[in-house]
């Protein structure tokens, strides 16, 4: 059986908004393993967990970079929230996009290749990055970005620095903006249900069904009847297909009218969308969480064998 720390406990809490208990005896179950233990809050308290699990925690900024029908997204990281407002880091961010769109680099590597001078500093954007480095004096990074040159339309959409969507469409470009604002609200992951990857329907066919079971359960206790196993599997279908209209845009609700789905409202502005592409900052980075107490008593004993 693996130890459950605090840290662990804590770690958990701050990933699904669960109470401390429940991801205590949530760890223990799972025998420390964190993605099993958030699989088994949700079953446990439904999609609160799963919803507070979304949140972001790293630092940085998502930019773009238009030039007709040819674009970059590009996410740069960094320490803090303060470096995100510095100039020098934006600038460099700003330029790395644009040299991804006009240059088509490989990948990370080759991005830092590029030739590029900033601040003093060069002669490639790796040097700049690593001179910015030195004169801010927090770490920086470029982590993944993604180019456009299919020939398709391109709509970009930035909701302040932390999250960018680029839009692949033919048709209105107001409709297709539209779309890439719903997109960063929303947060589809595909563009219809047959889209939503396997593994994600998978999970999803997993909980609710593990959620039936401890509702059956429950009702045994309670000497309460039980469903039939038919009606069992009719309700955790019918939660797999409402996962499905819930996460591919086509069937969201649009968010200017609830009214309409993105689908109707596409087809009445006479659009057809063949992709998007949605950063959100720090998107499955683990950020330190620092133990000041811990760090406190370190301090406290250095200062005393030093003296």
């Amino acid at each position: 059986m693996a130890a459950i720390t605090a840290s662990m406990v804590a770690e958990l809490r701050g990933k699904t908004d669960a109470p401390m208990m429940e991801c205590k005896r949530a760890l223990t179950e799972a025998d420390g393993d964190m993605a099993k233990a958030e699989e088994l809050l949700r079953v446990k308290l439904g999609s609160k967990a799963g919803k507070a699990a979304g949140r972001i925690t790293a630092e940085g900024v998502v930019t773009s970079f238009m030039d007709g029908n040819v674009g970059a997204l590009l996410e740069v990281n960094c320490e803090t929230d303060f470096v995100t407002k510095n100039d020098s880091f934006l600038a460099l961010a700003n330029a790395a996009a644009e040299l991804i769109a006009k240059h088509n680099p490989a990948d990370i590597e080759a991005l830092g290749a590029t030739p590029y001078a900033q601040d003093g500093f060069g002669p490639t954007l790796e040097d700049v990055r690593k001179g910015l480095i030195g004169k801010i004096g927090e770490n920086m990074s470029f982590r993944r970005f993604k180019r456009f040159a299919s020939g398709s339309q391109l709509a970009s959409y930035l909701h302040g620095t932390r999250i960018g969507v680029v839009v692949e469409f033919t048709g209105d470009e107001t409709a297709a903006k539209d779309v890439a604002m719903h997109v960063a609200a929303m947060k589809p992951v595909a563009l219809s249900s047959a889209d939503v990857p396997a593994e994600l329907v998978a999970r999803e066919r997993s909980v609710a069904a593990a959620k039936a079971a401890e509702d059956a359960a429950v009702a045994t206790a309670a000497g309460k009847p039980v469903q039939s196993d038919e009606i069992v599997a009719k309700r955790i279908e019918g939660g797999v297909q409402k996962y499905l209209k819930e996460v591919s845009l086509f069937n969201q609700s649009f968010v200017k009218n609830d009214k309409q789905t993105v689908e109707q409202m596409l087809k009445v502005s006479n659009t057809t969308v063949k992709g998007f592409t949605l950063y959100v900052v720090g998107e499955g980075i683990e950020k330190k969480v620092d133990d000041f107490a811990a760090e406190v008593a370190a301090q406290v004993a250095a200062a005393k064998q030093g003296s």
